[in-house]
This record gives C-alpha cells, structure tokens and sequence, in this order.
C-alpha cells in the first residue's frame, strides 16, 4: 500500500504537460498574430503610392502583355523594398511613436511586433526584391538601390534636417516613376519621361510631405518636438506658405506637359483637357488638410475619401480614352 501512495504522491506532484510545453493551440495564435502585426506593419496599403511606377507604361502608350507583367514587377519590387523600409523606420523610432497619438499603435511602437522580428522580415524582403532584380533587371535594381540607400540615411539621420526631410519623401516618388522607366530599359524598350512630368511628381509629392509635417505639427502641439526633432524648427505659417508654392507648382508643371510640343507629339495634342481632373484632385486635398484637419497619412486619403477616387477614375478613364484615341483603338 505504501508503494502505491508514494506512486500516487509522484504522479500528483508531477506539473501539468499544459503548464510546461505552450500547446500547438497557442502557438499557432502566437505566430498568426505575429504574422498579422508584420503584415500591418509593413504598411501594404501605403503600397498604392507605386501606381507611379506605371506612369512610363501609360504615358509611353507601350501596351504589350510583357511591358505590363515587367511594370506589374517593379511595382511588386517597389513595394517590397519600401516595405522593408517602414519595418526599419518604425523600428528606429519606436520609441518616439510611442508619444504620438497615432503611432503609438504601430506594431512595433506598441510591442506588438519586437524590433528583431521587424528588422530580420526587412532584411529579408529588400534582399529578396535586390537579388532578383539584380539578375532580371539590372536598371531597376540601381533604382532600387539608389530609394533603399536614401531611406535607410533619412530613417538614421536625415529625417531631422528640416525641408531636406520633405525633400527626400517627394524623391522617393520620383524613383518610383523612373522604375517604370528603368524596368522598360531593360527589356529594350526605349521610353523618355518629360521633364514636366517628373516636376509635377516631384511638387506633388513634396506638397503632401509638408501637409504631413503640418497635420503632425498641429495634432501634437507643444509635443510635437518630442516625436520628431525638426518639428521645432517648422511652423504652421511657414509651412502654409510652402504648401501653396508645392501646391501651385505641380499644377502648372503638369498644365505645361499637357500642352508641350514634345507631349502634343509623342503623346496627345488632348492631353490638356485632363487638366481639371488634376486642378480638382490638388484642392481637394488641400481642402482635406485645412477644413477637415487631416493630411498626416496621403495613402489613407486617397484609400478613403470618395471624391479623390471618384476624381482620379475619371482622370484615368479621360487619359485613357485620348490614348486609345490616338493609338487608333477606338
């Protein structure tokens, strides 16, 4: 009888298999959620800023089933690469997000996503888009590696040095319109972008930089300076005045690639009767950043209020029909 209690003793002192090993139940949640906050972090909304890597496809009216797959690619790559890019950034300033009434959210601010998870799944996704663009696609990988260099300085240091921040955001559109440019070359295929469209780029983006800076500068306040350091340097006044100098010249640099020889005759004498759509979608989102308060994240914008997507489908249908136009298609 004493065997058989001392056995029953063991067996009860014995901790629950539950407690030792996490069961597969748990683990499975665990990674679903880490997976889910990785993919959250890595911003893939943000991803529709690539539609102007298909501006060399569209405007160069090369409509091949090969022209589009290659800039479908470089899109893929693009966003990948600026993926890898987020992961990074959030994982530098996690601790500043932390003070922002927004960012605080992010995976990686709120610990939801651990910075050694982040920055590994970045290694992996900029060398996965580098390494095969690199075979493929030797041009765009120089693109590539030219938007990675200029993020990975603006995460580390740049990001403080006021204007030259705004600066670098807009550039990174511009790579991405001479990806679609670069992706083209290196299948043979010859394309010029204008130089008025590439400042209309440029202007566009560097007006929704500012908008940012000044959504960020008025939401925060008196803390602003603590989330990031060049917010100290901006003010609402002066950053006004920038929008509206950005704001101006994007229009007037599309206005002039519309009705330049060189797009009357490579592109469409019509072109300029886009114009409105552009002048529209400009004040909108204008009208967006001082009457409703809004502007600190453009891709969100652009996913959510209905007049811009309303605006930018006809713009695309208008463009569309004076291409196919002038191509002899319809």
């Amino acid at each position: 009888m004493g065997s058989v209690t001392c056995g029953a003793n063991i067996a009860n002192s014995m901790p629950d298999p539950q407690l030792l090993y996490p069961s597969a139940k748990w683990c499975y949640f665990n990674a679903m959620n880490t997976v889910k906050s990785l993919l959250e972090a890595m911003r893939l909304k943000a991803w529709t800023k690539n539609t102007f890597v298909f501006a060399a496809l569209l405007f160069g009216k090369l409509w091949t089933v090969n022209a589009l797959l290659e800039t479908l690619a470089a899109a893929l790559g693009f966003g990948l690469i600026s993926s890898a890019v987020y992961l990074m950034n959030d994982t530098v300033d996690r601790k500043k997000d932390r003070l922002h009434p927004v960012k605080k959210n992010r995976p990686v601010a709120s610990g939801r996503l651990s910075p050694a998870a982040a920055l590994s799944a970045a290694a992996v996704l900029a060398s996965a888009a580098l390494s095969l663009s690199w075979v493929f696609f030797p041009w765009l990988a120089f693109v590539y590696t030219v938007y990675l260099l200029m993020q990975a300085a603006y995460s580390l240091r740049l990001k403080n040095v006021v204007i030259l921040d705004c600066i670098l955001i807009s550039m990174g559109f511009v790579l991405r319109a001479l990806a679609g440019v670069a992706v083209l070359h290196d299948s043979g295929e010859i394309i010029e972008l204008s130089p008025w469209l590439v400042i209309c780029t440029f202007f566009l983006a560097l007006m929704m930089a500012f908008a940012k800076r000044r959504h960020e500068l008025a939401s925060m306040r008196g803390e602003a300076e603590h989330h990031r350091k060049n917010l100290k340097e901006y003010s609402i006044p002066m950053l006004d005045q920038i929008i509206g100098i950005t704001a101006g010249t994007s229009l007037l640099g599309y206005s002039i690639y519309t009705v330049s020889d060189r797009t009357a005759e490579v592109v469409s004498p019509w072109l300029w009767v886009t114009i409105p759509f552009v002048a529209y979608g400009v004040f909108r989102y204008l009208f967006i950043v001082y009457s409703l308060g809004l502007g600190g994240s453009p891709d969100k914008i652009l996913l959510k209020d209905g007049p811009l997507k309303v605006n930018l489908l006809l713009w695309l249908a208008t463009v569309a029909i004076i291409l196919l136009k002038e191509s002899g298609m319809i």
